[in-house]
């Protein structure tokens, strides 16, 4: 593939389009752990615009001008006060915004398999800047990059300042307000600041501010593996114990296998995976549930993500003993009364982990997995969230991003956010990528498949080693594709 670096053309500074009256705001027991995080770095790829760059780079001023007056927070600043509280003070400072060129790079370039491109890393500002600088650099970051054949927008956004739901909901009223849309916005953001999360508790810093609790250059692979609807429905059907497709999947996997020369080597490791599946899940498995008469649902994100513990745990090579960590960012907006608004502005996340030894995952069948990970969400309640908020205040900290064991595996962004929500006046999104923050091994982010048909894709970084295990896992491979 070509190798062409972008060329910046401009930078400016955008300021909203009229002036913010928001006092400031205070960051919460969500808001603060984040401030050792890097900046979000989400963008989107677009075919060629149906107007000349020339236009195209006013306009996109424009309407983020007009985006910032309804997320005012973002042109703001962070500050901290006297007594250590940290707050966004919205005083209209404004964000930065690039326009660059990248003449030797096509779309072609950038979604060919199997590995996502490193070009995407460069369509980022802010490369590995801890959210904690938003004191005295901007909480937002605008790069435009032209393509010879389309246009990159990459945002980086301030973790401290929002979380997936509050970044994509910018992004999708951006994209409103670009196509002309700006008098019928759709979500409108809120701001309040009335609820548990807001606490009195004060987070204690080192001089200089934190930093991020995981290598940063550690060397990884990350690719993007797709899963169809299709697919999805038969491994959630796997997961709730539907024998039939316990015995189809089967039976594909041994009719895949017979007829892949490339595996041929590993015979012997493939008939070990298929006795072990046929043990523990077509031959004993049985319908579990939670309590006497309720039988425990497995959803069909749980379904995959238990795939991917069990595959990824394979590839590790732990011995049984070890234990293992899958987390999941848990929206806890809905989870407290009385609830926030499903646009609350801000971090409303909690990290939820589940436990299990090597030998559990692998020798028990996917539905266990599922049904562990269902649990912990599950647990998840009010109750839940009011502990997590009295535990970090009894000891106020940063969160420790990372995989400091080397046995976790934590799962960010969802499936479910409007990614490809993002029309800005001639066609949705060819495809949604990240940049290098916040990349460590076991680092997997969920994005919703373009189609919008249910498909769901996962941004997978491991350990190369770890990832030329799980493309050779015919368990994984099953149901999963590389995206194209």
């Amino acid at each position: 593939m070509p190798s062409s670096a972008p060329n910046m053309l401009s930078k400016c500074t955008i300021f909203p389009d009229q002036k913010s009256s928001m006092g400031n705001l205070k960051l919460s027991v969500s808001d603060l752990p984040m401030l050792s995080c890097h900046y979000i770095q989400k963008g989107c790829l677009f075919t060629e615009p149906s107007l000349p760059i020339h236009t195209l780079i006013p306009l996109l001023k424009s309407a983020l001008s007009r985006t910032l007056s309804l997320f005012p927070p973002l042109a703001g600043r962070l500050h901290t006060d006297s007594q250590g509280y940290v707050y966004i003070t919205c005083n209209d400072a404004g964000v930065d915004f690039v326009h660059a060129i990248a003449t030797g790079i096509y779309i072609r370039d950038l979604l060919s398999p199997p590995d996502v491109s490193q070009s995407f890393k460069e369509f980022f500002l802010f490369d590995r800047k801890v959210s904690y600088s938003g004191h005295s650099s901007p909480l937002l970051a605008v790069q435009v990059t032209e393509l010879p054949d389309g246009f990159f927008i990459g945002c980086a956004v301030n973790h401290a300042v929002t979380d997936g739901t509050s970044f994509w909901n910018f992004f999708n009223t951006f994209a409103q307000v670009c196509r002309g849309a700006n008098n019928c916005i759709r979500n409108v953001p809120d701001f309040r600041r009335d609820c548990i999360l807001i606490s009195k508790a004060v987070l204690r810093l080192p001089e200089g501010g934190p930093k991020v609790t995981f290598n940063a250059d550690a060397p990884l692979r990350e690719r993007i593996f797709s899963f169809s609807r299709e697919a999805i429905q038969r491994l959630k059907t796997r997961a709730n114990n539907r024998r039939l497709t316990e015995a189809y999947d089967a039976s594909e996997l041994m009719h895949k296998q017979s007829n892949d020369h490339r595996h041929q080597k590993e015979n012997g490791k493939v008939a070990t995976i298929l006795e072990n599946w046929f043990k523990s899940s077509a031959v004993n498995s049985k319908p579990q549930t939670a309590t006497a008469g309720e039988t425990v649902e497995i959803s069909s994100f749980q379904s995959v993500c238990a795939l991917l513990w069990r595959a990824v745990t394979r590839a590790r090579k732990f011995p049984a003993s070890k234990t293992t960590t899958f987390r999941m960012a848990v929206n806890c907006r809905h989870r407290i009364e009385p609830k926030l608004e499903a646009y609350y502005f801000g971090n409303a996340i909690q990290s939820v982990p589940t436990f299990a030894s090597a030998g559990e995952v692998l020798s028990q069948d996917l539905r266990w997995c599922a049904e562990q990970l269902n649990k912990s969400v599950k647990a998840h309640d009010e109750a839940m969230v009011r502990r997590f908020v009295e535990d970090w205040e009894s000891n106020p900290r940063c969160f420790p991003l990372g995989n400091p064991d080397g046995a976790s595996i934590t799962m960010g962004s969802s499936p479910r956010f409007p990614m490809y929500d993002n029309d800005l006046g001639w066609g949705r999104p060819l495809a949604v990528r990240s940049g290098r923050a916040n990349k460590f091994d076991g680092k997997i982010s969920a994005f919703p498949g373009r189609d919008g048909s249910g498909t769901v894709d996962l941004e997978v970084v491991l350990a190369p080693e770890t990832m030329a295990g799980l493309e050779s896992d015919p368990e994984f491979m099953l149901y999963a594709s590389s995206q194209l």
